[in-house]
């Protein structure tokens, strides 16, 4: 299978491998080279007609564009401007019910979660005092270098917690905040400088109730020998963190995060359905997936909002796009300046032919519930999130929550990793093959031919294994960062 033409009425068909001049493509000459993922003039257009793709227009060209050539960033525009009034014409897909009801191996929580890992996280309150969590863990690793019964002990840096006003503060201490309480975190020790704008006492307050044999705080300020000080208590964390124990538990418990980056013109053909099927079959399960990158879901977001469940949760969407599109106006940015550079050399030409290739992660799933940046998940089924496309930004979010895993689907490849498991999907073998130290599981053999319903039996049975323990490529090679949301003064 060299090309596909994805829906029977598009005008273009996309190449699924290099193509040459002269191949034929849907009984059209190819008047020119055609590199993978880039897409083919089925039926000439004339200059301002639409490309369609997906079923639906990406964009119009700039010029006339003949039969069998290609057509790119170069030659089509974006449809999409400014905000726009939408209207609730409700078009819901009901998943039936799994038959077989599948589980994983997980720890439960004295709070009700459920972790698929168990790991002892040391969280700044502010950059001030990354270097002396990094001192404290050290420390721990050298007396414990096996760490027996904790799958690892990590510190997160991050640059906040002080010199931040308004929406950015509470932005940083929310994510912290919702970092102590995920259930991939067996403990947790807080640390804190003692003069920065994020104090304990106020974000200890925030946090509410903990078990406090297994998360503690202190203020290097207020102690003699601070890293000997916290070692102490991260011995004390890890005496109790390092009896827990796996148990069978439902998938019903599994809450997964769907991004994607460096998407390429493969992505909405292979690796994002793939997870659309995925996230389908979770929903069955009656688990719970999540959706996030808001802008871009620009030009696709009435498809999402006609599979709202109701029209509160319609009105909660139009607000998720509309506010993001606001922060993008009031920042006298563009509202649809996408796709990066890397997405335009892999054949995505506008943020519409993006966007309809990003939201096939979700699948058909009713949305239940839709999410504020750092606000944590209670509704159960598919979610949207408000966060940017940012990979890190946007992964830190969802793990935020209280994503256990991000499905992490691209065609350019990225070694990155969240505070969580952040599987990398391929939408192409050459990347797979290339980059086997990022890439986790390959969708490109979509492209060659193996059937929807094996590969996504596969990785439907490798995401199972990951969340009973199988480490991905970013935890083997101790890759995991935090990322949070920043939009205004830094003083």
């Amino acid at each position: 299978m060299k090309y596909i033409k994805i829906n029977p009425a598009d005008n273009v068909a996309v190449a699924l491998e290099d193509l040459s001049k002269g191949e034929v493509v849907e009984g059209v000459t190819l008047v020119t080279d055609v590199p993978r993922g880039h897409k083919i003039v089925l039926k000439g257009l004339r200059a301002g007609e639409n490309v369609i793709k997906y079923g639906f227009p990406i964009g119009h060209v700039t010029a006339d564009a003949p039969e069998g050539s290609m057509v790119d960033h170069s030659c089509i525009k974006t449809n999409l401007e400014g905000l726009l009034d939408y209207s609730y014409n409700p078009s819901l897909v009901e998943i039936p019910g799994a038959a077989q009801k599948r589980s994983f191996k997980g720890y439960r929580r004295a709070d009700g979660q459920v972790g698929v890992r168990n790991q002892i996280w040391v969280i700044p309150t502010v950059g001030c005092v990354n270097g002396i969590c990094q001192q404290i863990v050290e420390r721990f690793k050298a007396e414990n270098p096996a760490h027996t019964g904790v799958d690892a002990v990590i510190p997160f840096p991050h640059n906040y917690g002080c010199s931040q006003l308004g929406q950015d503060h509470e932005n940083t201490r929310t994510v912290l905040s919702d970092m102590v309480h995920h259930p991939n975190a067996g403990g947790v020790l807080v640390v804190s400088l003692g003069c920065e704008n994020n104090q304990l006492d106020a974000f200890r307050e925030l946090v509410g109730p903990v078990d406090e044999s297994r998360v503690k705080m202190f203020v290097c300020q207020k102690v003699e020998d601070e890293v000997e000080y916290g070692l102490q208590l991260l011995r004390e964390i890890y005496s109790v963190a390092s009896k827990d124990v796996r148990e069978d538990v439902p998938v019903s418990e599994l809450r997964v995060g769907l991004k994607c980056g460096g998407s390429d013109g493969l992505s909405g053909i292979t690796a994002n359905p793939l997870l659309g099927v995925l996230s389908d079959w979770i929903v069955a399960q009656g688990g719970t997936t999540v959706l996030t990158e808001v802008p871009e879901m620009f030009g696709a977001e009435t498809i999402l909002m006609n599979r709202c469940q109701d029209r509160e949760t319609f009105e909660k969407t139009v607000s998720l796009i509309n506010d993001f599109k606001e922060y993008f106006m009031k920042q006298g940015m563009p509202v649809y300046e996408n796709p990066s550079p890397g997405n335009k050399a892999g054949g995505i030409s506008t943020l519409e032919e993006k966007s309809l290739g990003c939201t096939q992660k979700c699948g058909k799933s009713i949305v239940r519930g839709v999410l504020k940046y750092g606000e944590r998940l209670s509704v159960k089924g598919l979610n949207l999130l408000s966060a940017p496309g940012n990979d890190l930004v946007a992964s830190t979010a969802l793990a935020a929550s209280g994503c256990q895993i991000v499905l992490f689907t691209t065609g350019r490849g990225t070694p990155f990793g969240s505070f969580v498991p952040t599987m990398k999907i391929s939408t192409n073998t050459a990347l797979a093959d290339g980059k086997p130290s990022w890439i986790d599981f390959n969708a490109g053999v979509l492209a060659q031919g193996e059937p929807m319903e094996s590969v996504a039996a596969r990785f439907t049975e490798y995401v199972l294994s990951v969340a009973s323990g199988e480490p991905v490529n970013n935890e083997k090679h101790g890759i995991r960062e935090i990322a949070i949301f920043k939009q205004g003064v830094t003083l």
